[in-house]
């Protein structure tokens, strides 16, 4: 296990590293041994932000890429905050190979949804399934025809044909506002 801390516009104290490196080792347990982690401490310098410390994690598992960040008005409750983040994180990862390689050992997550009864005022709790499939034809179009497609549609995302590569293509809206572009590989 590689863990690399840096600062940036902050010195980080030799206690602040230890807690960090053995926060990450608490998650080998799950991850069977990741190849390396990157913390990133950052300090804000504008006066307005109260929580003005911040932490960002970067974990390489096998092949994934797991990151998450934190703030908060210390570092070490910021890096308690995205440690905690980081670990839900792997915990999920794991349990996604574990259900792909024992696919009998998988459970259907319950989702609440509440039916009322009319003889009892009980409410029970229903497996979430897939309640309507979309079957539709692909033509080849670019990532900006795609864009406006999606915008036109009124959708976070839009599926299609990249008429440059050939390959299945799809562009999101991003949280900031942005797009983003994923294809498959050939």
């Amino acid at each position: 296990m590689d863990v690399v801390i840096r600062g940036k516009n902050v010195k980080v104290s030799e206690p602040l590293r230890t807690a960090a490196t053995e926060h990450l080792a608490k998650l080998d347990r799950y991850a069977n041994g990741f190849a390396r982690a990157e913390v990133d401490f950052s300090e804000e310098r504008n006066p307005r932000i109260a929580d003005n410390q911040r932490c960002e994690v970067l974990v390489h598992v096998k092949g994934h890429l797991l990151k998450a960040h934190a703030s908060a008005t210390e570092p070490f409750a910021a890096l308690y905050a995205v440690c905690d983040k980081v670990e839900h994180q792997v915990k999920r990862l794991k349990d996604k190979r574990v259900a792909r390689v024992h696919p009998r050992r998988i459970r259907t997550q319950r989702v609440e949804v509440p039916l009322l009864d009319e003889e009892e005022d009980q409410e029970e709790l229903q497996p979430a399934r897939i309640v309507k499939t979309k079957e539709f034809t692909i033509k080849p179009m670019s990532a900006e025809e795609a864009l406006l497609q999606m915008d036109l549609l009124g959708h976070d995302f839009f599926l299609f044909t990249s008429s440059e590569s050939g390959r299945a293509a799809v562009i999101y809206r991003r949280n900031d506002g942005n797009f983003g572009l994923i294809e498959t590989a050939g």
